[in-house]
């Protein structure tokens, strides 16, 4: 092997029992087309020493073969595998890579750039911690820089770091980092992102990628990879109130019945008071069974089979919800949709809702309005098209359960589906 952790070769269990209590960090990658996302999570890769003998060997002939860098190594080319990714020197697809260093482990997402993958985009960053903006030294702050941006905030994303890549075209200086930086930092605060903390950096050279830039003297600040060994990230869904989602009744006999899915927020402990939602009956939990058998606590993330002391009626789709802090309860709400299929929004039109593993038919009615991402302007609007983003109300055909997004992802987001294609829009 080349490039990867010595220990795999000399104790691979030692190394195994090392990863294993590592912290996970989700993030992605976004910004504008040829702002050097693929590059920049390729060198992130080379220089974690996570590439094979037989990787770096494929990367060096395609770089010569299709890459863009004159024959010198192509990073993007570790990240984009398409054939028509490779032709055209795009992202269109989202490109999920595993990677890690002696202090954390990451899975980063590599998202589309161009304005018609925005979709993609949106999926990538659905389940990530912190998001890299990048922004290419040359052009500023484009349409889809904004975009992106509007979108991270609104998925909740709490961590991001602005990556102003390709310095050494713009000969590191200050004065255009800093002015990208202060724009930048102007529209953050419109759309209420946290904290950006701002790194000048090179994709192509490794400049502030692991390694501190001579190129840059006047930067004193963290490099990206240290930024993302150090980052806290806080394990805000263990300590959030308690939801499962019932997947399944577990009945493998007439002695069992049982509640089987995924805990998404929270813990439970047998004896825990819970409410089942939308019926609103309560009980308490006898059980908490896992795979190995009986557990006194499980949390966040853990796949599970619940039983309760009274003969309740739950199916899949119920959410249980302990009884200190429960979600609300509606067949009607006010939503912001990120629209994401080729045909316009058709207000008035059933489509299927997924929420959880709750499925239900919903009705939208006409955007209340649709959101400029460049001005954050309420525009007036009839419908919604391709990567436009409104707000509008839902009427379902049944009650269901659900929470703020911004207090819980998983319950508080949905997806909506075309009856007649099964896409999902």
């Amino acid at each position: 092997m080349a490039h990867v952790s010595e220990l795999i070769g000399t104790d691979i269990e030692a190394y195994l029992e090392a990863h294993e209590h590592k912290s996970l960090l989700r993030f992605i990658t976004c910004g504008s087309v040829d702002d050097g996302k693929s590059t920049l999570i390729g060198r992130l890769l080379y220089d974690s020493k996570m590439i094979f003998e037989d990787q770096l060997a494929a990367l060096e002939a395609d770089s010569k073969k299709v890459g863009t860098q004159g024959g010198a190594l192509d990073f993007a080319l570790l990240v984009d595998g398409l054939a028509a990714e490779r032709e055209q020197g795009i992202t269109i697809d989202v490109a999920y890579r595993f990677f890690s260093t002696d202090k954390r482990k990451f899975i980063v997402a590599d998202t589309p750039g161009h304005e018609q993958y925005t979709r993609n985009m949106v999926t990538g960053a659905s389940t990530a911690d912190l998001a890299v903006i990048l922004i290419d030294a040359r052009k500023g702050v484009l349409t889809q820089t904004r975009r992106h941006s509007y979108i991270v905030s609104l998925l909740g994303i709490r961590h991001v770091v602005l990556a102003v890549n390709k310095m050494d075209l713009v000969d590191c200086s200050r004065e255009i980092f800093d002015t990208i930086v202060a724009e930048y930092r102007d529209f953050a605060r419109q759309i209420k992102l946290p904290e950006v903390v701002a790194i000048p950096v090179s994709g192509l050279r490794g400049d502030n990628i692991k390694d501190p830039s001579t190129a840059m003297p006047w930067y004193h600040g963290p490099t990206l990879m240290g930024h993302l060994e150090s980052v806290a990230i806080e394990d805000h869904v263990t300590r959030a109130p308690f939801r499962l989602p019932v997947q399944w009744v577990n009945r493998p006999n007439l002695d069992f019945r049982g509640f089987a899915g995924t805990i998404v927020s929270g813990a439970v402990s047998p004896g825990d008071k819970v409410r089942v939602l939308p019926s609103a009956r309560e009980s308490r939990v006898a059980r908490v069974v896992a795979m190995g058998g009986d557990l006194k606590r499980a949390v966040a993330g853990q796949s599970v089979t619940i039983t309760l002391a009274d003969e309740i009626d739950a199916s899949r789709g119920d959410v249980f919800a302990g009884v200190d802090s429960l979600p609300g309860v509606a067949d009607q709400f006010e939503t912001t949709i990120i629209w994401m299929s080729d045909e316009p929004m058709l207000p008035g039109r059933p489509y299927w809702i997924k929420i959880g593993t709750r499925q239900a038919t919903a009705t939208i009615t006409e955007p209340k309005y649709k959101v400029n991402v460049n001005t954050l302007e309420h525009l007036a609007a009839k419908t919604l098209a391709l990567n436009e983003i409104g707000v509008c109300n839902l009427s379902l055909d049944q009650m269901i359960a659900f929470d703020p997004y911004e207090e819980n992802r998983d319950t508080g987001a949905f997806i909506l589906i075309d009856r007649l294609s099964n896409a999902t829009i």
